[in-house]
């Protein structure tokens, strides 16, 4: 034992909505994560606490129904407990849910059979008083043979009698596992023994045999990295007791069940109605109707992206000014020169495109948090997977699809309710493909410079709105499809069942509001800040070097010639006249207009010219800064928007070497077509680094991405000049 003097460690282990991370928020005070259905907490959370006059440390680990992992995800819940090091905590606290005390007692059934000290927390004491269910806690403790204390943990209440039983339990409480093994088991349960017996001598016979339940549970079609001598015994024991016409997964879950029931047919009564079940049976049956309860949730979602779209624009109006007005200052006290580029266009630019997207993924995790934490988000999951599964997405991926409307940044951070590390993955890969917010502006540009705005389509619409809703179609579209076939290719295997439990409706507390979304903005900001911060310093200097030295005496000298001849508005004209072909000239001859003349053979067959490879090199920092970057590079100045009239002429005006137009109804499709399906945003790279884990997944959503886009603005461009459009 520990002690007093040391630090001891505890790990926090539970159900889905058993409250487990609300109480590690109790008891340290941090700001983990808090949600009603499963897959909220995907990594193991550590906080401190101080008990007495020792540190422990509390290990909130993900949330799982029972040790008996089928993925690598719910691994992670059984090496926290039963780890393959055998450096374990000290002490489990197993929290369960008093209002559903069955269901939740098998994980700490299992918990216990490991043999380490185990506390049970019976938690949301205060709502099963409400529903009239009395617990025996003397007579549960009694029947499973570990301390039991009641908790409200969303309050703190019993949080001391929880400390004091673990001070108990670490002082040398004897854990009486309860048997599961009967006599017709044990052989075959014996013979994986033997196996994890010359493979970890250490263990007690105890935990050898808690590791043997797992095993027969959990290996056989599964990612799990185990020996192939262990396999080869759990499968040799599935063989023989089939032979038998046995199942073992029934044997061993009946005969634990068998205990549970009756443990819970003593310590627990129930009135005989139940008003307030049968009030969330009949919402239930609302939320959940194939029919009324899709429209319900498009009815949220409309209210979700009135939040993204006009509710967040105050705020990121407010960050913008405040950004222009650093540059502003940082440009009145630097002197001109390459300082002041890297601090007004590259540092204060760069912290700009990372804060800039702060409001955004605030209001989509206040709405995210409170949708889960009152229960609602569950049942929406349980509805939408009827639909995903078609194109192997999982239920919970609807979230973050639709976000990916508005912006895939917080769209990529939503997926962290997905509990599979495969079906994550897979919904990141394609979350980017849905049309976000910033290619607006773009489609707004070529849409006004390329079509008639009063043409009709059959005499109702107009060209450029069919345009525009064909642009965000291709995006639905090219997203589910891309699911399908990384589903069945890259990310290629076992689309999980969705497995959920309706938790119980619950009025949401502004703590766990708070601490989620101040959590989520927290990572963002330091993790995928400082990737982004960097990729904009970089983009700057390809756009802003080398100098032409020679040139810039020459624009000066005109800028002087001017402010010598003219006066007034006639002078300021002028001048701004030559800063926009100064800026242009600066372009041309920058690296980054050099690599545009290098791809230019490249995307010629699209429709493209240089000018425009300048804009798609300039807009991987942002899809809208396409807009501002062709401002430029027609000698617009960099202030140009989607709504600029000279922009947009000179556009119209554009004209390829042998004199055809660069922008026809064809090229401008192309260009389209392609930055609905590329890769075009910098942050969303870097967000997808930091939630997937490594440079692996975003690498090949660059690849796959740009070779999708390439190819579909190709047979585009290509295609309809075949079928004879211009």
């Amino acid at each position: 034992m520990t002690s007093d003097a040391g630090s001891i460690r505890i790990a926090l282990a539970g159900n889905p909505n058993a409250g487990k991370t609300t109480l590690f928020n109790a008891l340290t005070g941090a700001s983990g994560r808090t949600g009603n259905y499963p897959g909220i907490t995907v990594d193991v959370s550590r906080g401190t606490w101080r008990l007495g006059g020792r540190k422990v440390e509390v290990l909130d680990i993900p949330g799982t129904y029972s040790l008996s992992a089928r993925s690598p995800e719910e691994r992670v819940a059984v090496d926290a407990v039963i780890p393959p090091a055998g450096d374990g905590p000290e002490l489990v606290v197993v929290v369960v849910d008093a209002t559903a005390l069955a269901r939740h007692l098998y994980l700490a059934v299992q918990v216990v059979e490991t043999g380490r000290p185990v506390v049970l927390a019976l938690n949301m004491m205060d709502e099963a008083a409400q529903l009239g269910v009395d617990v025996d806690v003397a007579a549960l403790e009694a029947r499973l043979g570990v301390p039991v204390v009641p908790v409200v943990a969303k309050r703190g209440e019993g949080v001391d009698a929880l400390g004091a039983a673990i001070e108990r339990a670490l002082e040398g409480h004897e854990t009486r596992p309860p048997e599961v093994v009967s006599d017709a088991l044990a052989p075959l349960v014996g013979r994986v023994e033997a196996v994890l017996e010359a493979e970890r001598p250490a263990d007690d016979a105890t935990e050898r045999r808690a590791r043997a339940l797992w095993a027969l549970l959990s290996l056989g079609d599964d990612e799990l990295d185990v020996t192939p001598a262990l396999r080869d015994a759990v499968d040799e024991a599935h063989r023989e007791a089939e032979a038998a016409e046995r199942d073992l997964d029934e044997e061993i879950i009946a005969a634990r069940y068998a205990r549970i029931d009756a443990w819970v047919g003593d310590a627990v009564r129930r009135p005989e109605v139940d008003a307030r079940a049968r009030l969330a049976d009949r919402v239930d049956g609302v939320l959940t109707h194939p029919v009324l309860g899709i429209a319900i949730f498009a009815a949220v979602m409309f209210l979700l992206f009135e939040a993204l779209f006009a509710w967040s624009d105050p705020f990121i109006s407010l960050i913008e000014a405040g950004v222009g007005g650093l540059q502003e200052l940082a440009v009145a006290v630097l002197p001109p020169g390459p300082l002041q580029g890297l601090v007004v266009d590259g540092m204060i630019a760069g912290v700009g495109n990372v804060v800039v997207f702060v409001p955004q993924i605030a209001m989509l995790f206040v709405f995210i948090t409170i949708l889960e934490d009152s229960g609602y988000l569950a049942r929406v999951a349980f509805v939408i997977d009827r639909v995903m599964r078609g194109v192997g997405l999982h239920g919970k991926a609807f979230v973050p699809l639709l976000s990916g409307f508005a912006c895939a940044i917080p769209a990529v951070m939503a997926t962290r309710t997905i509990q599979s590390r495969r079906d994550r993955i897979l919904t990141m890969m394609v979350v980017p493909l849905m049309s976000c917010s910033a290619r607006l502006p773009v489609y707004a540009l070529v849409i006004a410079v390329v079509f008639d705005a009063d043409r009709r389509v059959f005499g109702v619409l107009s060209v450029g709105a069919l345009a525009l809703f064909a642009m965000y179609a291709l995006s639905v579209i090219t997203s589910l499809g891309a699911a399908a076939v990384l589903r069945r290719t890259v990310l290629k295997g076992p689309r999980p069942p969705l497995v959920l439990e309706l938790p119980p409706y619950r009025w949401p507390t502004t703590r766990n509001v708070l601490t989620a979304v101040w959590g989520r903005t927290r990572a963002f900001l330091v993790d995928a800040g400082t990737i982004i911060l960097a990729i904009t310093i970089v983009l700057w200097a390809l756009l802003s070097y080398p100098n032409d030295e020679a040139a810039e005496a020459r624009f000066e000298a005109e800028r002087a010639e001017a402010a010598e001849q003219l006066e007034g508005d006639a002078a300021e004209e002028a001048i701004a006249a030559i800063d926009a072909r100064e800026a242009e000239h600066a372009l041309r001859v920058s690296y980054a207009g050099r690599l545009g003349h290098a791809i230019e053979p490249a995307i010629e067959p699209l429709g493209f010219d240089w000018r425009i490879g300048i804009g798609l090199i300039g807009s991987f920092a942002a899809r809208e800064v396409l807009v501002s970057t062709l401002g430029i590079v027609w000698g617009i100045g960099d202030d140009a928007d989607e709504e600029s009239v000279p922009l947009r002429e000179a556009l119209q005006e554009a004209t390829r070497d042998d004199g055809s137009p660069l922008m026809t109804p064809l090229s401008g499709l192309a260009l389209m077509v392609f930055f609905v399906l590329a890769a075009q945003c910098m942050s969303t790279i870097a967000v997808v680094k930091r939630e997937s884990g490594g440079w692996r997944w975003p690498v090949f959503m660059v690849v796959y991405m740009t070779a999708l886009a390439y190819v579909a603005a190709l047979v585009t461009y290509q295609g309809g000049q075949l079928l004879g459009f211009t």
